[in-house]
């Protein structure tokens, strides 16, 4: 899709391709057929630079046809390059710029909360993205009202999009920052599906609190030359590095 198109982020899709397919295959109750079902757990991908790994788990789910993918970043389709709710069934969001995701769902948690209806919100954020004030004020509101609906998941790769983060601005002592949040921190391998499904399996973590789970992934995750490369966070593959790519991708 990235190739075709012309677009770029492909690193930071394959960075959290396995998170996508744990969420929407194991944790998620969601319902193709009913979009717009009530009860559904609500997914918003605040890192909205990997959408088109979140158009492809949608196809792969059955909430439009896999073919459609193939209008990827292209003159008037739907699927723009950063992830848009706008005539796409299953995206809750449109996002792009940095550090709304979080805030938004903090939104829909509370009103999920309000109303009893027993759905959960999943946020899926950057790591570069947590440099972002609006974020921690989403983490502070969401705390103080106890939304144990809710559930962030930091893409822990470790590099934002022109550098390494702990050159950028560095997050350590991450864990610990969520934890005087009065949040509940689960970190998991970011790859290890039985891991990652055991930790999102038992919501909420602790009653009362809401949960982040620190997943540390690998930027380019399965194509040996893209992996932990700043250079993928904006590259297109095409030619001789696509060829390569999609034959490493196929030996996995």
């Amino acid at each position: 899709m990235t190739s075709t198109g012309g677009s770029s982020h492909v690193g930071a899709a394959f960075s959290i391709a396995d998170i996508l397919a744990v969420l929407y295959g194991r944790i998620l109750r969601h319902d193709p057929r009913k979009p717009r079902w009530e009860e559904r757990d609500r997914f918003i991908l605040s890192k909205g630079h990997a959408g088109v790994a979140v158009y492809a788990t949608l196809a792969e789910c059955g909430y439009f046809p896999v073919a459609d993918l193939t209008r990827h970043y292209q003159n008037g389709s739907v699927f723009s390059g950063h992830v848009s709710h706008k005539g796409i069934p299953g995206v809750e969001l449109s996002t792009g710029s940095l550090g709304h995701g979080l805030g938004v769902g903090v939104g829909m948690a509370k009103a999920l909360q309000l109303g009893g209806n027993p759905a959960r919100v999943f946020v899926l954020l950057s790591d570069g993205e947590c440099d972002e004030g609006t974020v921690w004020e989403a983490a502070l509101f969401a705390q103080h009202h106890a939304l144990e609906n809710l559930v962030a998941i930091v893409d822990y790769n470790k590099i934002q999009s022109l550098a390494p983060v702990a050159e950028t601005l560095a997050l350590e002592p991450f864990r610990q920052k969520w934890e005087s949040f009065n949040w509940t921190v689960v970190e998991a391998p970011g790859h290890d599906h039985d891991v990652l499904a055991a930790a999102l399996a038992t919501l909420p973590a602790r009653a009362g609190r809401p949960t982040v789970v620190i997943a540390h992934t690998t930027k380019g995750k399965g194509v040996s030359f893209m992996e932990n490369s700043v250079l993928w966070h904006y590259r297109t593959a095409r030619g001789e590095e696509f060829d390569r790519a999609l034959a490493e991708l196929d030996r996995s």
